[in-house]
C-alpha cells in the first residue's frame, strides 16, 4: 500500500476548528463529516510525526493509523494498541486532555509496551472557544 501525501497543517487546524465548540461543550456535537475529517486528519498527522507500524492507534468508527518506529506487525491483534472515541482523541491531539487523565479516566485504553503516544502529543493547537 503506497504511502499517503503529507497533511497539511493548515487544512489539519481547519478541521479541528470546525468542532472546537464540541471539545469545549459534549452537548454541542458536529456534523459526522466535520467530526470525520477532523479525527482523520489528525491521526494522518500523527502518523507523520511518529512514523512506523509498531503501534496502532483506533478511534472507531472513523479510522485508525500504525505509527511509532520497531516491529512492524503484520498479522491478527497488534500488540500495541491504542484505542479511544472521538472526542477523546481531538482533546489529547489538541493538547485539552493528557495521556494519564485519558488512561485514569477510562477514556483511553493503551496495550503494550510502545503504546504511549503522549510524547507526540498535542499535535495540533487550537484556541478555545
Amino acid at each position: 500500500m503506497p504511502k499517503r501525501g503529507a497533511v497539511d497543517p493548515g487544512e489539519v487546524r481547519e478541521a479541528v476548528t470546525a468542532v472546537r465548540e464540541w471539545l469545549d461543550d459534549a452537548e454541542r456535537r458536529p456534523a459526522r463529516p466535520e467530526l470525520a475529517k477532523a479525527v482523520r486528519l489528525s491521526l494522518r498527522t500523527l502518523e507523520q510525526v511518529a512514523p512506523g507500524n509498531s503501534v496502532e492507534v483506533r478511534v472507531p468508527p472513523f479510522a485508525a493509523v500504525q505509527c511509532v518506529e520497531g516491529p512492524r506487525h503484520t498479522r491478527g491483534t497488534p500488540p500495541n494498541v491504542v484505542e479511544t472515541d472521538p472526542r477523546t482523541w481531538l482533546l489529547l491531539a489538541t493538547g485539552r486532555l493528557n495521556w494519564a487523565e485519558a488512561v485514569e479516566g477510562g477514556t483511553l485504553s493503551a496495550s503494550g509496551p510502545r503504546s504511549d503516544v503522549s510524547q507526540w502529543l498535542p499535535i495540533v493547537r487550537v484556541e478555545q472557544g
